[in-house]
C-alpha cells in the first residue's frame, strides 16, 4: 500500500507526521498521524520502537490527541511511536448519520454488518490488521504493539485487547464506555451497525468479554469523577464488578474533580505511557 506524507513537524527532536492512504479494510481513503522519536545518529539504519497506538473518541480524527493530549515529550523520551488512526472511514461516498454518534466520526471499532455500513465501517479489522501491517512495512518499529484510548476509543482499545490475547503488551483507557450494550451510546451504534440481536453486540462489550476471558494481560483504566457520561455512558462500574468477579486483575484508577475532556487525558498521559512502556520495553525471554 502505497503512503503520501501530508505533513511532518518537529517536536521534541521527533517527528510529528500525518499519512493519507487508501485502505483495503474499509473501501476507502484514510488518515492517520505518527509520531516518530529522535534516532540516535550512531543507530540511525538499524535503531527501531514499539509502538502505541492511540484510538480516540466520538466526533474526534486522528488530529485530536497529537495536538491536545502532550504525549510527544515523553514518548521521546522512552522511545515509543505513537500511532493515532481517525476515528471511523470517511468520504462522500462513505454513509453518515445527522447524529454525532453513529456514522462517521462514530466507527465504534468494530466490524459492519447491516446495511448501509457494512461496506465500510470495519474499524476492528483496520486496527488490528491493516493499519499495524503498514506502520510495521513503513516505519522504524518493532512488532511489539500496546493499544489505548479514550471514550469510544478506550471501548475499543479494551475491546481489541481482550479479543486477541498476546496481540498487545498491555492496554490502557481514560473513561471508556466499558459497557455499551447497557448504555444509549452503543445501543444506538450497535442496532444500526450489528442488528437486533443482541447476542452478537456482546464481541464487542469489554465487560461482557473481560467476564469470559481465558487469560490475563495488564490493563489500566483512569476515570474521572466529574465525569458528565459516567453513569449514563461509561458504566466503569460493571466493568469493575466483572474483573472482581472473574478476579480478572484490572487497575481502575478514580480521579476526583476530572471530567471527560483532553485537559484529564493531559494531566495523566505520562503514567499511561509509562505504564505500557513497563511491557512495551521489557527485554525478550
Amino acid at each position: 500500500m502505497s503512503l503520501e506524507r501530508i505533513s511532518s513537524t518537529k517536536v521534541f527532536d521527533g517527528r510529528q507526521e500525518q499519512y493519507r492512504h487508501y485502505s483495503q479494510a474499509l473501501d476507502c481513503e484514510m488518515r492517520f498521524a505518527i509520531f516518530l522519536p529522535p534516532l540516535s545518529e550512531r543507530m540511525e539504519k538499524t535503531q527501531r520502537f514499539p509502538v502505541l497506538y492511540w484510538l480516540s473518541g466520538l466526533t474526534c480524527t486522528d488530529e485530536n490527541f497529537s495536538q491536545k493530549a502532550g504525549a510527544q515529550r515523553m514518548a521521546a523520551e522512552l522511545g515509543i511511536v505513537l500511532v493515532i488512526p481517525d476515528t471511523s472511514p470517511r468520504g462522500d461516498d462513505v454513509p453518515d448519520d445527522d447524529g454525532y454518534d453513529l456514522g462517521q466520526g462514530a466507527g465504534f471499532y468494530l466490524n459492519a454488518t447491516q446495511d448501509p455500513w457494512k461496506r465500510h465501517y470495519h474499524m476492528y479489522d483496520y486496527v488490528l490488521e491493516e493499519l499495524p501491517a503498514l506502520v510495521e512495512d513503513n516505519f522504524p518499529v518493532t512488532d511489539r504493539r500496546a493499544i489505548a484510548g479514550h471514550s469510544m476509543g478506550g471501548h475499543g482499545a479494551l475491546v481489541l485487547a481482550l479479543r486477541n490475547p498476546g496481540r498487545f503488551t498491555s492496554v490502557s483507557a481514560f473513561s471508556p464506555v466499558a459497557n455499551p450494550i447497557s448504555c444509549p451510546w452503543g445501543e444506538k451504534a450497535f442496532s444500526a451497525y450489528l442488528g437486533t440481536d443482541r447476542s452478537s453486540w456482546e464481541e464487542y462489550d469489554a465487560t461482557v468479554l473481560l467476564s469470559r476471558a481465558t487469560e490475563t494481560q495488564p490493563i489500566l483504566v483512569s476515570q474521572g469523577e466529574d465525569d458528565e457520561f459516567l453513569e449514563t455512558q461509561l458504566k466503569p462500574g460493571a466493568l469493575e464488578a466483572a474483573a472482581e468477579a472473574a478476579g480478572y486483575p484490572v487497575k481502575v484508577e478514580h480521579h476526583a474533580g476530572y471530567d471527560h475532556s483532553y485537559y484529564f487525558i493531559a494531566s495523566f498521559i505520562e503514567q499511561h505511557l509509562r505504564f505500557h512502556a513497563d511491557y512495551l520495553l521489557k527485554p525478550e525471554g
